[in-house]
């Protein structure tokens, strides 16, 4: 019997069009032997859409025609487990609700990857792959990613961060504190993915403007000092916080050492379905032994005491002047799954995506013996409401 795979996908996120891509590239490297892949897309207005004609990444282009020949559909537990339902059903034929074995979140960015899209499914107690929620949420946040890292011992860059509204209040005091950093430094919004809202500015003219375009972006910010002789080198990490491995390692290709949005997804159109996929990048990068495998080794550290599962991505850096290492940040989903490194290193797409499944339904079981309620109903206690007072206590 086959296992109902549901991937999710989309959502409100500056990110949408690249989950869709990915998303789609995880949907065709699912076994169809062994699952019934049924897609669930998000849009950007949070309504939810199934359909056939969400398989094809070329019918993205024209998104009115495609909701059109897809259907909307509501997904909610009917105490025999996770149901997806379609909202308007067809009047003389009778469709049965589909159950959801296991859901397979393939989102990025702010409400979506950040640990928004883990909590539902939670409440809907249904296995999921990928992070939990608290592991989520901190790789979205690179402030307190960064607090994690460094009380854990894990090398990053020393940085400054404040929140939009502290700009916009005292903009010269916040200079101040950001100037100690030394030019040039790195703007990010600090709970965002795929380089969006990120600058690298080499004064104080152009930290306003990057900080302003920041702040369009996220109520908190993060501003690092940029290495000036940076090497980018990403690896991907797949398992979970007892049982993890790492991926061969890559040094994506910028003539500025900085990979923009732009360069990751818009230069080169014809690349552009391919996602993260369709960057140039060298794998393995050009490292010695012991570069390699001490990046890996920061990249296992970081997964695990970020309690991850499934497969990420985190970004180091290296400093070509001192040659130290940091760890930049982790992309919980990273974009394409980071199928391309794996692959690399001898696992195909499609035992990428077994692999997460299994993950999953290994959490669920362990979970499973857990204790998350009591048989005894307390309500049942105590007369009506003055009874309940104290109880906490």
């Amino acid at each position: 019997m086959k296992i109902n795979a549901c991937v999710i996908f989309g959502g409100r996120s500056t990110e949408h069009e690249v989950a869709v891509i990915s998303a789609n590239q995880a949907m065709h490297a699912l076994n169809k032997e062994k699952y019934n892949v049924i897609p669930l897309y998000i849009t950007k207005q949070g309504v939810m859409y199934s359909g056939e004609a969400l398989f094809d990444i070329k019918n993205y282009k024209n998104m009115s025609k495609l909701l059109e020949e897809c259907y909307r559909v509501v997904v909610y537990n009917d105490g025999n487990g996770v149901i997806m339902e379609k909202i308007k059903k067809p009047l003389f034929r009778k469709e049965k609700p589909v159950k959801m074995d296991v859901a397979i979140p393939v989102v990025h960015g702010t409400n979506v990857e950040d640990g928004s899209i883990q909590g539902w499914l939670e409440t809907l107690n249904i296995p999921y792959t990928g992070c939990d929620v608290t592991s989520s949420a901190l790789g979205m946040d690179k402030v307190a990613m960064k607090d994690v890292l460094v009380s854990h011992g894990i090398p990053v860059l020393p940085c400054k961060c404040f929140y939009s509204r502290s700009w916009f209040e005292d903009k010269e005091k916040i200079l101040q504190e950001i100037e100690t950093l030394s030019y040039p430094v790195i703007v990010k919004p600090a709970n965002l993915g795929s380089s969006i809202g990120i600058e690298i500015a080499k004064d104080k003219d152009s930290l306003v403007i990057a900080i302003d375009n920041a702040c369009s972006y996220a109520e908190k910010i993060l501003v690092e000092h940029a290495i000036s002789q940076i090497r980018e080198i990403n690896c991907s990490v797949l398992g979970d916080f007892t049982n993890a491995r790492a991926s061969v390692c890559e040094e994506p290709v910028s003539a500025d050492g900085f990979l923009s949005y732009d360069k990751k997804y818009k230069e080169g159109a014809k690349g552009a379905s391919k996602g993260m996929a369709s960057t140039q990048r060298i794998i393995p990068a050009d490292l010695s032994e012991e570069n390699t495998k001490e990046i890996q080794g920061y990249c296992l550290d970081t997964f695990k005491v970020l309690g991850c599962a499934g497969v990420s991505r985190i970004d180091c850096m290296i400093d070509g002047e001192t040659n130290k290492i940091y760890v930049n940040e982790i992309n919980t989903i990273p974009g394409s799954l980071s199928f391309y490194l794996w692959e690399k290193t001898g696992l195909t797409f499609e035992g990428l995506m077994e692999e997460l499944v299994q993950i999953a339904l290994k959490r669920a079981r362990e979970k499973s013996n857990l204790t998350f309620s009591f048989d005894t109903n307390l309500l049942e206690l105590h007369g009506g409401t003055k009874g309940t007072k104290g109880i906490k206590g």
